[in-house]
């Protein structure tokens, strides 16, 4: 198994950055890719970004496309979320996912087998 932890996030005035991170832990010799979702109060989880084991493939969310930046470090088996020009829309509790079994990119809940426990971010206006 993989456990994921993810860490980083805060309180931020509009316009302002974070940067989360996502270390995982455990059977990290595979190659996953790897995603970011947020679940805000009374909404359902949804996709923000992943990206494949290679790092060459990623893939945005409209909502964020331009504002945020996913990237990896195989070496440190982490994953990263740069999130400028914060909107208060963009407060969430946030969530790392692997696909055990793909090294692809996802937008799709399902084809993550392993989520970490979500950081918070709250992006006040």
């Amino acid at each position: 198994q993989v456990q994921l932890v993810e860490s980083g996030g805060g309180l931020v005035q509009v316009g302002g950055s974070l940067r989360l991170s996502c270390a995982a832990s455990g059977r990290t010799s595979g190659t996953y890719g790897m995603g970011w979702f947020r679940q805000a109060p009374g909404k359902e989880r949804e996709f923000v970004a992943t990206i494949s084991w290679s790092g060459d493939m990623t893939y945005y969310a409209d909502s964020v496309k331009g504002r945020f930046t996913i990237s990896r470090d195989n070496a440190k088996n982490t994953v990263y979320l740069q999130m400028d020009i914060l909107k208060p829309e963009d407060t969430a509790v946030y969530y790392c996912a692997a696909r055990l079994w793909s090294s692809k990119t996802s937008a799709f809940l399902t084809d993550y087998q392993s989520w970490g426990q979500g950081t918070q971010v709250t992006v006040s206006s």
